[in-house]
């Protein structure tokens, strides 16, 4: 039998650190394969999402993804994070937390039925789930491979 991955239990540890010392739990996302992520707040094909209390609805973190409700912009948004995805979890208020190796080949394409919305289109949420698609205007190519680059060393910034 394999062995659980320790990734999705450090996190849960961290998020609640973050919340019993009074900081703001950021999870820092790659926004590729099977993740549902408001993308006009996409940067360099990763998203920093606050996962405070106060920010989401609806919060369930397991072994597999992390789901919630958010608002954005106004707009009330179904996320969907595979565990593969998540790049970091830290306190916004000191940078402290934990970053992980991001393995997108562990993820599905699709986000399981349950989770997908099919007003996706309508809100703005995505669901990157090939390399081809990314790759069908030059533009946006050239950023991939930027992204690829710097996502080969996790680094956390601190966002005011």
């Amino acid at each position: 039998m394999e062995a659980t991955s320790t990734k999705p239990y450090f996190m849960r540890a961290i998020y609640e650190w973050c919340t019993d010392n009074g900081y703001t739990p950021y999870m820092a996302v790659k926004a590729a394969g099977a993740a549902q992520v408001p993308m006009e707040f996409v940067r360099n094909g990763e998203i920093v999402l606050n996962i405070s209390f106060g920010a989401t609805s609806g919060l369930k973190m397991d072994n597999d993804a992390v789901t919630f409700k958010a608002r954005f912009g106004g707009v009330s948004r179904d996320i969907y994070v595979p565990v593969a995805n998540v790049i970091a979890i830290y306190a916004s208020e000191n940078g402290q937390g934990m970053a992980f190796e991001v393995d997108l080949s562990q993820t599905l394409s699709e986000p399981p039925e349950a989770v997908q919305d099919t007003s996706a289109k309508k809100i703005g949420l995505a669901a990157v789930s090939t390399q081809a698609e990314v790759n069908e205007s030059p533009s946006v190519a050239g950023d991939h491979k930027k992204t690829e680059k710097k996502s080969e060393k996790p680094s956390l910034k601190i966002i005011k």
